[in-house]
């Protein structure tokens, strides 16, 4: 059942902002004194329960070091703290302007996997957020795509029905995890397809015969 508005919501990394600024990993395994591969793998291996919000960062990056065999100093762990947001800052800035664009003809939110400290540093660097109809950090809801509960707290936070939503993401198992909640969804590629695709899908919510 829908209300009948159109909201387009759009994943952050891999579409409005860009992916992890290379040789960040390196750098972070340097400072581990670890070889880059296991750094990579204990990274992304203890980082579910920090994208949802579930451990600090002091937490993640002790869990980290200890699948390495490592111990390190507040001090250290601090630096990687910092590094690792700083690898995720990057946006692209024409796909800023056409979010803000979108605007004029729709709702605008935003649904993206990130601990809840990176979200604090983004929304200090990025003011446009503020902007937005509705922001959702994983790390804030404590729930991280493609849980769908992620999905389900922007449809209660909104007031909307599922299918007012047009989800965008990269990644094609979160857009079929926001179908599934019945949910519009879009594999983004790049700009000028996504342009396209919601130039239509907006046109569809458009009443006829009036």
């Amino acid at each position: 059942m829908s209300t009948d508005r159109s909201i387009v919501l759009f994943d952050l990394f891999g579409v409005i902002a860009r992916h992890q600024r290379p040789g960040a990993l390196e750098e972070m395994a340097a400072r581990c004194h670890a070889p880059t591969e296991a750094f990579t793998t204990a990274y992304w291996a203890c980082r579910p329960p920090y994208d949802a919000g579930q451990q600090s960062a002091h937490e993640y990056w002790n869990a980290v070091l200890r699948w390495l065999s490592r111990s390190a100093d507040a001090g250290t762990i601090e630096e990687l703290r910092l590094t690792d947001i700083d690898s995720w800052s990057r946006v692209d800035t024409r796909m800023v302007a056409y979010v803000r664009s979108l605007r004029g003809v729709a709702e605008v939110a935003l649904l993206s996997n990130i601990p809840w400290d990176h979200a604090d540093a983004f929304l200090a660097a990025q003011p446009w957020l503020h902007d937005l109809d509705h922001v959702a950090f994983s790390g804030k809801i404590k729930a991280a795509k493609p849980d769908p509960a992620a999905f389900r707290h922007c449809a209660v936070a909104m007031r909307a029905a599922p299918a007012d939503f047009l989800f965008v993401d990269d990644r094609e198992e979160n857009v079929r995890a926001a179908q599934a909640t019945g949910m519009n969804g879009h594999v983004f590629t790049d700009r000028d397809e996504l342009a396209a695709v919601i130039d239509h899908w907006l046109t569809t919510r458009r009443p006829t015969g009036k």
